[in-house]
């Protein structure tokens, strides 16, 4: 299992950061599309490290065309040396149409065509391909040798598909190069739900899963320090708060029974009340989506979480985590892999 960490702070910052998350030992990089774009970072940290898998995780699919998505992807592909994955996500209806001011219809149809498409289009510039996508939602058919950048020296990036629905999930893994688990989400819902919807879409297509990556993000609490693990927790709270007051999101609570705490989370959000969010979370529902305890511990409640349904894992920490716990959190990976 691989460990990889969010790429986070200010643009000017991120390849610094990227080259002192590389020193520290991460295998990959990600992004997410939050209050900057989840692109340029990536760029950087291209310029700035050698070995980690750059990652976006996710861009938002529907706020641009599949043909935007390719030469963005192509561009920084080749800027890091093979070492880009784009990692797509639908966001929801409300985002889409308000926020992107975008068009926003069957999000599981709307996704496959837009891999489709991206992957057509690399294909056109990869091997000379005509250019002729004609989906019910995206059209691609004009390439000119004007517009064409030619093959990747480094091939196409992989396309990875965010996904916790089983439609969604299962369509990650018809379509697309891997599946990015959303943070919301606990070991029983993977290995009962998200691993059954990977082998049916797999098997739709003839692929194995050896030919699939899983990467799950899940949700940790940790710190070094008693103070550290309290901002930990308060800050996890929160974060729970929010993703559970989404309906999209729902059927991770649902897979506990934990249903109408949805509906208790979102009425807070609709009113306004998004400081009251955090403190309806209950301990069970904290430790049974979140991973928590001492950073050395992280690798082996990961292992014991996921087995061998995930192929890497990133840390997802609403918190700003000391240098001292990031070591400690990889070197318990480097000595689970070591034993393994």
């Amino acid at each position: 299992m691989l460990i990889d960490h969010y790429l986070r702070g200010d643009l000017p910052a991120a390849g610094d950061l990227a080259h002192d998350l590389e020193t520290i030992g991460f295998d990959g990089l990600y992004t997410a599309e939050g209050p900057h774009e989840p692109f340029f970072p990536l760029l950087l940290a291209a310029e700035h490290t050698a070995r980690p898998t750059l990652f976006t995780n996710i861009a938002v699919a529907f706020a641009r065309s599949p043909m935007d998505l390719a030469q963005m992807a192509n561009d920084i592909q080749h800027a890091a040396q093979g070492r880009f994955v784009l990692g797509l996500g639908s966001q929801i209806r409300p985002h889409i149409e308000h926020r992107f001011s975008m068009t926003w219809s069957r999000p599981v149809a709307r996704m496959r065509e837009m891999v489709q498409a991206i992957k057509a289009v690399q294909a056109a510039w990869g091997d000379g391909t005509p250019l002729d996508f004609r989906g019910e939602i995206y059209r691609h058919t004009l390439m000119t040798p004007f517009f064409d950048p030619g093959p990747n020296p480094s091939g196409p990036p992989p396309v990875w598909v965010a996904g916790l629905g089983p439609k969604m999930t299962a369509c990650a893994a018809e379509v697309g190069d891997g599946l990015l688990v959303h943070p919301f989400h606990t070991g029983k819902f993977v290995l009962e739900h998200v691993a059954r919807a990977v082998d049916e879409g797999l098997a739709r297509t003839g692929r194995q899963r050896r030919e699939f990556t899983v990467s799950a993000t899940p949700i940790v609490c940790t710190g070094s320090t008693d103070e550290e693990m309290e901002t930990a927790i308060t800050h996890v709270r929160g974060l729970l708060g929010f993703y559970g007051s989404t309906p999209a999101y729902r059927v991770t609570l649902d897979a506990h029974g934990w249903g109408d705490l949805q509906t208790e989370l979102n009425a807070l959000t609709k009113q306004g009340r998004w400081d009251e969010i955090a403190g309806v979370i209950p301990d069970e529902v904290l430790d049974t989506i979140a991973v928590r305890g001492a950073p050395e511990e992280i690798a082996a409640l990961l292992h014991a979480r996921y087995g061998d349904t995930v192929d890497r894992v990133g840390l997802s920490m609403p918190y700003d985590a000391s240098r001292a716990t990031l070591e400690a959190i990889v070197s318990g990976f480097r000595t689970e892999q070591a034993a393994s």
